[in-house]
């Protein structure tokens, strides 16, 4: 479950927001002044979210360092392989 926490709740009570985090898989998200700033999520999920960042990010550059001699259908095949993969990791 996602749920939403000020910056003055989670200073209060980060303790009990962790266990949620930890032993729940619950994620919060972070407001300050009514803006959602960041999110506390299970370690689990922040690998996932890592590695996909890395596969995007070397897509990328493969994407910039190619666009001018590969065929269009390639990368688009390589980034839908990097999704398959990313979302039977998770």
């Amino acid at each position: 479950m996602i749920r939403e926490a000020s910056a003055m709740t989670v200073r209060n009570n980060l303790g009990e927001l962790l266990n949620e985090v930890t032993y729940r898989h619950d994620s919060i998200v972070i407001q300050k002044s009514g803006k959602s700033v960041a999110a506390i999520v299970d370690m689990a999920l922040f690998e996932k979210i890592r590695l996909m960042q890395n596969e995007f990010d070397g897509l990328c550059s493969k994407l910039a360092s190619k666009a001018n001699g590969v065929e269009e259908d390639v990368l688009a095949e390589e980034l839908q392989e990097a999704v398959i993969t990313a979302r039977h990791q998770a």
